[in-house]
């Protein structure tokens, strides 16, 4: 379906790939327990998030470049959000114009932001989307510098591609893909292009690789909360100690993630850190949570265990790569199928029923 360096972009993980595999490990540890008899011939999947409703709690998160998976993937991901009534959210990355995204499907938008070492350009950025309507701004912190993604390096990914015959081998043996790129004209990161232009980098990657900010503190992000006027977000975080940093920056939620194995290899799961950051927020924040998960099952256990909502994103870049909308939307109606047939087997008939007696390890 794909050529082997897609692939390995996609499914990939930082090093030995340690925390991709525990991301999984952790999640399978994880038992439901069922209860019965429960009156739940009545059943919602609705959740308010950051004031405004959604149909279940499910989130497509941000993922870079996903048009390598089908042409104009950023748009029918949040043409499929809008049609399953959850929110998407656009990367700093993404191979499409914010105003495209914006005005993609009619469900509600979010924007991931990379924090820039040229703080004027990330601000400009923060402002567009501020113009455009962005619902939600999600500031990712866990990336000062790039995580090693040996996958990556083993298959010379760049963007824009540089070819080799290995990858014109890949290419050749994956037709449907080749015929799509060719037609639709080879993906590139728009945002960062018109941000920073190619610059004197050899691609448009190198730009956001040398163009992070490892100074990022709380006290920039408190700069940031001053900006942004709707609901603000970190993403990345791994340590319960910082929630009290993101309550004082003033922040309404986070995302507890270890960017999908990404990043730090050896790093704990984010599953496994969620009842800390239960404990430690007291309810003042909403907790969002990703990496690992596959299933509506994998949803139940974190909301059994405190999370507000789950957060995606490999899962619906390979329902892309398969066939476009339909496919996207295809895998969200299966999760959603699968989150009713744990809620009902558990007793549940709300989301906020959701309780930690129905998790054992």
């Amino acid at each position: 379906m794909l050529p082997r360096m897609v692939f390995d972009f996609i499914d990939g993980g930082s090093g030995s790939e340690a925390t991709l595999l525990e991301n999984r490990t952790a999640l399978d540890r994880i038992r439901l327990v069922p209860s019965a008899p429960i009156d739940v011939s009545t059943r919602t999947q609705s959740v308010n998030l950051f004031g405004k409703s959604y149909s279940m709690p499910l989130i497509i998160g941000p993922t870079g470049l996903a048009a390598i998976t089908w042409p104009k993937a950023e748009l029918l991901l949040a043409a499929a959000a809008g049609q399953a009534g959850i929110p998407y959210v656009m990367s700093t990355a993404a191979s499409a114009r914010m105003e495209d995204v914006a005005s993609a499907g009619s469900g509600s938008k979010w924007f991931q932001l990379y924090p820039f070492r040229d703080r004027a350009i990330t601000q400009n950025i923060l402002r567009r989307a501020d113009d455009l309507g962005f619902d939600v701004v999600e500031i990712t912190v866990d990336n000062p510098i790039p995580g090693t993604r040996l996958r990556d390096n083993r298959n010379g990914f760049s963007v824009p591609f540089v070819w080799t015959l290995p990858k014109l081998a890949s290419v050749a043996a994956h037709p449907g893909w080749a015929m799509k790129m060719l037609k639709a004209g080879a993906p590139r990161m728009e945002l960062v292009s018109e941000a920073f232009g190619q610059q004197e980098a050899p691609t448009i990657a190198a730009v956001l690789q040398q163009q992070l900010d490892p100074a990022i503190s709380w006290d920039y992000i408190k700069t940031l909360r001053d900006l942004w006027p709707r609901a603000l977000v970190v993403k990345g975080m791994l340590d319960p100690s910082q929630v009290r940093h993101a309550i004082s920056a003033g922040v309404d939620g986070i995302v507890i993630s270890n960017h999908g194995g990404r990043q730090l290899d050896g790093a704990v799961s984010s599953i496994e850190m969620l009842p800390e950051f239960v404990a430690e927020s007291g309810g003042r924040l909403t907790l969002l949570i990703d990496s690992g998960f596959r299933t509506g099952t994998d949803i139940a256990k974190a909301l059994a265990m405190g999370a507000h909502a789950v957060q995606i994103g490999r899962p619906t870049l390979f329902a892309s790569a398969t066939g476009g909308q339909p496919a996207i939307e295809r895998a969200l109606s299966l999760l959603r199928n699968e989150l009713d047939i744990a809620q009902a087997l558990m007793g549940v008939r709300s989301m906020s029923e959701f309780t930690p007696r129905m998790v054992r390890l």
